[in-house]
């Protein structure tokens, strides 16, 4: 039996945030709490928080932690994270029944949906949006020039807006 299709070489549930897509949020990642990076893959994302003096739990489903299913065994804040786009929706579901802050690089097509729209409804959301976008590391380890745009979707970290747009050097 092969991999399941997610999880099959080359596919986008592979690619690899680069660590400067944090640099919109980290204003509103209080060094205080613990950051539950969620799906970590390669930890780009957990080792950049680490060097930004965050306390990190990294977990992955590749490694046996299903976000969806799994908690950490200590106590987390908040949840950081370029969950797998494909099951998205399970994601954003999962973390609003949680009720803890969280910060999910999303593309910006997140926004469309009847049932993603209704939770927005419901529970609230706040965008950081980028000014280009994220060239994401793709499963040969080589950068890309990303063909969608991305934004991290948030949550509970009382950014001030509903709506912030980010300038990237």
């Amino acid at each position: 039996m092969g991999k399941p299709v997610s999880l099959a070489h080359g596919h986008s549930y592979l690619f690899q945030s680069p660590p400067e897509a944090l640099i919109p949020i980290s204003p509103y990642l209080p060094k205080d709490k613990v950051i539950w990076e969620c799906a970590c893959g390669k930890g780009n994302l957990s080792r950049r928080l680490e060097e930004l003096d965050y306390t990190v739990i990294a977990s992955d489903i590749l490694t046996g932690s299903d976000y969806l299913t799994w908690q950490p065994p200590m106590d987390w804040d908040i949840a950081v994270t370029n969950p797998p786009y494909t099951i998205k929706d399970k994601f954003l579901t999962r973390a609003y029944l949680l009720g803890k802050p969280f910060a999910f690089l999303l593309p910006i097509t997140a926004l469309e949906g009847k049932k993603r729209q209704a939770l927005y409804r419901n529970y609230g959301l706040e965008l950081v949006l980028f000014d280009k976008r994220i060239n994401f590391e793709v499963p040969s380890g080589k950068g890309s020039t990303s063909w969608f745009a991305t934004a991290w979707f948030t949550w509970g970290l009382n950014i001030g807006r509903d709506m912030t747009f980010v300038h990237m050097e």
